[in-house]
């Protein structure tokens, strides 16, 4: 079967910087909450960090010569907040050094979509009571308007938040992730995370600049694990509590009243939030990995739980259910009808390492990009607006609370000698991007 994308489909790499960049202390940086949560006992699976991670920071050329020479059309980094704003003060060292990682993205021919925030908030804004003192929204505001100024000339699209519901409820919540608190605090925090969003939309309109913005969610897609009206109810909770709670502020201008009727959430709305929050945007960015099988559990904070699926199962845990993707893309559509929609996350991870030939045969992953690629051209022959895909990731790197035992990139990473070694599944991708496939 040969399928074949629009020539103006954008098809592009991601990374995150903490993930990649190494070097936490680097000219004049600050620490981030990713810093201080990893240093923490327990708190990544390995006992790992982000100090070394793949050394992006200074090894950005050759992975962009790298990128480029396989056929991505861009690339999607973001900036690491604590290198531009350190302590609260413009760095202009870590300035400089985006500047020249976005003229040499520019310079192979690729263009540059820039996520504001992925995770790493700086940590003095954090001792201040980070995403649940809504002067987090203010702060992301200045450090917007900062990149703004900056990089403008240099950025072909931007993203503001990153997966704001993995920010709010993994680190206010349940404490998984940076800053790792479990303080109840996952209406607040996600909140005021939509507020330092629409903040920063409000400073891009001002600033005359004239690419595309938006944001990147990770919706729920699920769905029941039988027939029943309970299992059909606690599918639709976990849709509301983690894919609504973004979406509906975002489109509607308000939250699901589920939320506060039903497990009494409260949201420190003031006037004006919502107005600023509902601004148009010009794109919707949908991280997709699983879809989740959903149960009806009395006992959990929301009444439901994930059961086991019987799909195989990436090395993370994930099953493998590409149909999902088209799920979420239908449901995007009719929520947020005419919006530009990207895929800005999708992957596997699978532990290939090199073999015999010094190469890196990762069959699995070729298969979970075909499949789930398949599912995009299909939304796009539904005529849903979906105008791009970005792999996750381009290559191995830390992978927050997994350290580095997982692999999602589909550039292998040695970490004893920062060697980069393509897998099939980069030429996969080479022979995707350009326009067509027999699979």
């Amino acid at each position: 079967m040969t399928y074949s994308m629009p020539d103006d489909f954008m098809w592009g790499c991601a990374t995150a910087s903490y993930q990649v960049e190494g070097f936490p202390d680097r000219d004049g940086k600050e620490q981030s909450i990713w810093d201080t949560f990893c240093k923490k006992p327990g708190a990544i699976l390995t006992g790992e960090n982000g100090d070394v991670a793949c050394e992006q920071y200074v090894r950005y050329p050759e992975d962009i010569r790298l990128m480029a020479s396989l056929g991505f059309k861009a690339y999607r980094l973001s900036f690491s907040w604590p290198r531009i704003i350190s302590y609260g003060k413009e760095n202009q060292a870590g300035i400089a050094h985006y500047r020249a990682v976005l003229d040499c993205i520019h310079k192979n021919h690729m263009q540059a979509y820039v996520t504001l925030y992925h995770w790493d908030l700086p940590q003095s804004l954090e001792d201040a009571g980070g995403w649940l003192n809504r002067d987090t929204a203010f702060a992301f505001q200045r450090y917007a308007e900062v990149c703004f100024r900056e990089f403008g000339d240099l950025v072909d699209g931007w993203i503001t938040l990153n997966e704001p519901w993995c920010s709010a409820y993994l680190g206010y919540e349940s404490g998984a992730h940076a800053p790792g608190r479990k303080e109840h605090g996952y209406a607040i925090a996600a909140h005021t995370l939509l507020l330092a969003h629409g903040l920063a939309v409000q400073s891009y309109r001002r600033s005359k600049l004239t690419q595309p913005i938006g944001i990147a969610l990770n919706p729920a897609v699920t769905k029941p694990a039988t027939g029943s009206e309970q299992d059909g109810i606690a599918a639709w909770m976990e849709v509301v509590t983690q894919t609504d709670i973004f979406l509906d502020p975002l489109i509607k201008g308000k939250y699901p009243d589920v939320l506060s009727e039903q497990f009494g959430m409260r949201f420190p709305v003031r006037d004006g939030d919502m107005e600023l929050i509902s601004q148009k945007l010009d794109f919707l960015g949908i991280n997709y990995y699983s879809e989740h099988t959903i149960s009806y559990d009395e006992k959990a904070p929301y009444l439901f739980c994930v059961v086991p699926s019987w799909q195989k199962c990436t090395d993370i845990g994930w099953p493998v259910t590409p149909y999902g993707l088209l799920h979420v893309l239908r449901y995007f559509s009719k929520k947020a009808p005419g919006t530009e929609l990207f895929i800005t996350e999708n992957g596997a991870s699978y532990a290939t390492g090199t073999s015999v030939d010094g190469r890196v045969h990762d069959a699995q992953r070729c298969e979970y990009l075909c499949r789930h690629i398949e599912m995009c051209h299909q939304a796009i022959s539904e005529g849903i607006p979906l105008k791009g895909y970005f792999v996750w990731s381009f290559m191995d790197n830390f992978e927050w609370t997994y350290g580095y035992s997982q692999r999602f990139g589909v550039v292998y990473v040695n970490y004893q000698t920062q060697e980069r070694i393509p897998k099939d599944s980069a030429f996969l991708l080479r022979d995707f991007m350009h326009n067509s496939i027999e699979y």
